[in-house]
């Protein structure tokens, strides 16, 4: 029986070799290069479309998302960093289709199958243009157009919060987004949210201006805004002081008390001597509700940013179907983009209206009383003749 039961195990260990030789064996590569990509330069979405769309400045920037002069500058930026050896099997892809290639996913968040059949190019092609040419863009833009402000840049982007938002000493606006993606292999739950989907953080400080300052992004989508901004390096600069931010300043139209420099933020994050949140919701006195709205006047330019890069990149609007760090690349690319193009072509407003990047659920977290006392400065400011606005009681 043991005879019997031994020979037994062997056959069906010999057939399920045999059946993966099989399967091996067929799905050797047929073509070296497959019929329906033979013809690339011929019949391809680049080489068909590209130099017809230069000569029609509208279409070229409904295309590729920005101006031409943009891109040629963003290409003479990536060339070096994008060019690969011909060899002598095949020609590589220059780094203008390369650009336009990845440009064209950003812009629109279509399957690598799409850029397949459009670009003729393979699948695995499609995502390793996309990973390096991200990785080239975020290299070559995020110190020149997200670099850290000092004291005098500081002081720029809270004279334009004032401007623009009334509310002083404002330096920055922050929040935190998901971003949604598939399952990361062997991710656990780490990647899954309290809205029931796989997504990593976005975490952005803004200024007025809708231009990103600084950004930090992949923490795990089950983390809170609070604990991302204390894990992210802008959140260990601004709780060391060194931020390099101004010294305190009264606020227009008072000499005393001198404030501090604050960054504004929904109840999801925690109060602090340079980080100001709105008051509960709960039995808010007349002085209280004014705040509110003066803090979420300044604070909804982190919003519309948010809106203008989903709706500028609308590979923001699914699920990102590319493995976790080429995502997180190609979130980071789009951003520094977002930046290079709003400086260079300016935005429409539109587009901050709606975006399909989704907020943390707010979590309770407690402040310090230096912060509050800094609060309740800005609180009786704001209802004094000096810091009130004419339509604010109207408002709220």
């Amino acid at each position: 029986m043991d005879c019997y039961r031994r020979r037994h195990v062997a056959v069906v260990v010999t057939a399920i070799q045999l059946e993966r030789l099989r399967r091996r064996r067929d799905s050797r590569r047929r073509f070296w290069v497959h019929p329906v990509i033979a013809q690339r330069q011929e019949r391809g979405q680049f080489w068909a479309l590209y130099q017809n769309l230069r000569a029609h400045e509208d279409q070229f920037f409904a295309y590729m998302r920005m101006s031409i002069s943009s891109f040629d500058e963003l290409l003479g930026l990536l060339e070096s960093s994008l060019m690969h050896q011909d060899t002598f099997m095949r020609d590589s892809i220059p780094p203008v289709e390369r650009l336009v290639i990845t440009l064209r996913y950003l812009g629109t968040g279509q399957s690598l199958a799409s850029l397949h059949f459009a670009f003729l190019i393979g699948k695995s092609t499609a995502s390793v243009i996309i990973r390096e040419t991200c990785v080239a863009i975020w290299d070559a833009l995020h110190a020149a157009v997200m670099g850290q402000p000092h004291k005098e840049q500081w002081k720029e982007i809270a004279d334009l919060f004032q401007q623009t938002c009334q509310f002083p000493n404002c330096a920055g606006a922050i929040d935190g987004k998901h971003i949604r993606i598939k399952k990361p292999v062997r991710s656990g739950s780490q990647y899954y949210n309290y809205k029931k989907y796989f997504s990593f953080v976005l975490f952005a400080m803004c200024d007025a201006n809708y231009s990103f300052r600084y950004i930090d992004v992949g923490s795990y989508g089950s983390r809170s805004d609070s604990a991302v901004f204390a894990h992210s390096e802008f959140g260990k600069l601004l709780n060391d002081k060194a931020l390099d931010l101004p010294e305190h300043t009264a606020l227009p139209g008072t000499t005393s008390p001198a404030m501090p420099f604050v960054f504004v933020a929904d109840e999801a994050f925690a109060l602090g001597e340079n980080l100001m949140r709105p008051y509960s919701s709960r039995g808010l006195s007349l002085a209280r509700r004014v705040f509110n709205y003066r803090l979420t006047r300044a604070r909804r330019v982190v919003e519309c940013a948010f809106g203008i890069l989903a709706n500028k990149w609308r590979f923001l609007h699914t699920p990102i179907h590319l493995k976790l760090e080429t995502a997180i690349s190609a979130v980071k690319a789009a951003c520094v983009l977002h930046n290079f193009v709003r400086a260079r072509d300016g935005f429409n407003f539109e587009d901050s209206l709606t975006h399909s990047l989704h907020s943390h659920r707010p979590s309770v977290v407690r402040g310090h009383r230096q912060g509050a006392a800094v609060r309740e400065q800005f609180t009786a400011y704001f209802m004094s003749p000096h810091g009130a606005l004419p339509w604010q009681l109207d408002a709220i």
